[in-house]
C-alpha cells in the first residue's frame, strides 16, 4: 500500500468522511507504519485543539475486586501485591484534588475498586464530590464501576459532570479477558450516563492480545459511543495477574494503535494514560505527533503515572498550550 493511499485516507477523515474497518485493517497490516503515522497526524493536526488538556485520578478505594478482570492487579481473584486499601475519606479526597489543581490539571476524577456502590458508598462519594465541588474548581469526573440511574443522577447532582467506563478492547475480545461482568453491561452504564446529560469517557487497554481486526473493531465501537475523551491505556503486565507474563507492547504498536484510534476517532481527545511511563520522553513525543491531545497525570491505580513537569514541558514542545501556561 503506497503513501498515496494513505494521504487519501487522511484528507478523507479530515474532509468529514469516514473509512471503513476494511480499509483502516488494509492499513494496519500493510507495514507501511511512517505512512499511517504521518496520516494521523494530519488528521491529528487539522482538529488539534489549543490546549492540551490534562487530568488526574484519586484512587478512592482500590482492591478486593469481586470482578475477574485478567488485566487488573485490584482483582480478588489474582494473587498481586496490590496495595489494598478502603475507602479514604471524603478530607483526603479534597486534599488530593487540592494538590492536582495546584499543579495545573483541569479536572479530577474518584476512582473506586468493585462492580458497583453500595447505598452507603454512593452516599461517600456524594459527600466527596460536594466537598471536591466547594474547594476547587476543577471538572469533576469518576470511575465508579456499573451504576445505575438512580444512583448517576444523585452523583450528577452532587457535582459528578464526566463518567468514566472503559470499553477496554473489541468487543469480540472481551469475554476472553473478563466474565463476571459483560460489555452490554458497560453500554448500559453509559448509556444511562449520556441520557442525565453527563459527559463520557471512554477507552480502553491496548496490548492485551488482540488481533489488527479487533483493534480496529474496538476503534470503532469506540466510534459508535462518541466519547468526550479516550483515554488510551497499553497494558503494564503486573505479575500474579494472567496477564503478568505477557510482553509490553513495543512502540511501532504503541504507535500503531494510536494512529487508528485517530483516523476512527478523529476529533475525540485521546487520553495517555496508564503505561506512559514505561514510554521514553522520545517515544511519549511520538505518540502526540501521532494523534495523542491530552493526558493524565500523577499517581495511577497499581502503575506509576507520569510526571507532572515532563509531560507539560512535551505538550508545550508539540505547540500545546497547558492550563499552567495559562494562570
Amino acid at each position: 500500500m503506497d503513501n498515496s493511499i494513505f494521504n487519501q485516507i487522511a484528507q478523507c477523515v479530515i474532509s468529514g468522511g469516514e473509512v471503513s474497518p476494511e480499509t483502516i485493517t488494509a492499513c494496519l497490516k500493510s507495514g507501511n507504519h511512517e505512512a499511517l503515522w504521518e496520516a494521523a497526524h494530519r488528521v491529528t493536526e487539522h482538529f488539534k485543539p489549543t490546549r492540551f488538556d490534562f487530568c488526574a485520578i484519586i484512587n478512592a478505594r482500590c482492591g478486593r475486586c469481586s470482578e475477574n478482570c485478567k488485566w487488573c492487579a485490584q482483582s480478588a481473584h489474582w494473587k498481586t501485591d496490590c496495595d489494598c486499601h478502603g475507602w479514604i475519606g471524603t478530607d483526603e479526597c479534597v486534599k488530593a484534588a487540592k494538590a492536582a489543581e495546584a499543579n495545573g490539571v483541569g479536572r479530577i476524577g474518584l476512582v473506586t475498586s468493585g462492580r458497583g456502590q453500595s447505598p452507603a458508598e454512593l452516599d461517600e462519594l456524594c459527600s466527596a464530590l460536594e466537598a471536591m465541588r466547594r474547594n476547587t474548581k476543577l471538572h469533576l469526573c469518576g470511575s465508579l464501576g456499573l451504576v445505575g440511574p438512580d444512583a448517576l443522577r444523585r452523583l450528577r447532582d452532587a457535582g459528578l459532570e464526566r463518567l468514566h467506563c472503559n470499553l477496554e478492547t473489541a468487543p469480540s475480545h472481551f469475554s476472553d479477558l473478563c466474565t463476571t461482568h459483560t460489555m452490554a453491561e458497560k453500554l448500559e452504564t453509559i448509556r444511562a450516563a449520556r441520557e442525565l446529560g453527563m459527559e463520557i469517557c471512554c477507552g480502553g487497554i491496548i496490548g492485551m492480545g488482540e488481533s489488527n481486526e479487533q483493534l480496529v473493531e474496538f476503534a470503532f465501537a469506540l466510534k459508535s459511543i462518541a466519547p468526550d475523551s479516550i483515554p488510551v491505556n497499553v497494558l503494564d503486565p503486573i505479575e500474579g495477574t494472567p496477564l503478568g507474563k505477557s510482553q509490553f507492547l513495543n512502540t511501532e504498536r504503541i504507535l500503531d494503535s494510536i494512529a487508528v484510534l485517530r483516523l476512527v476517532n478523529p476529533k475525540t481527545p485521546l487520553r495517555f494514560a496508564g503505561g506512559r511511563r514505561r514510554l521514553s520522553d522520545r517515544d511519549a513525543a511520538r505518540a502526540i505527533y501521532v494523534g495523542i491531545t491530552s493526558g493524565i497525570q500523577g499517581p495511577l491505580l497499581t502503575t506509576p503515572g507520569s510526571d507532572y513537569d515532563d509531560d507539560r514541558q512535551l505538550a508545550k514542545d508539540a505547540g500545546y498550550v497547558t492550563l499552567q501556561g495559562l494562570r
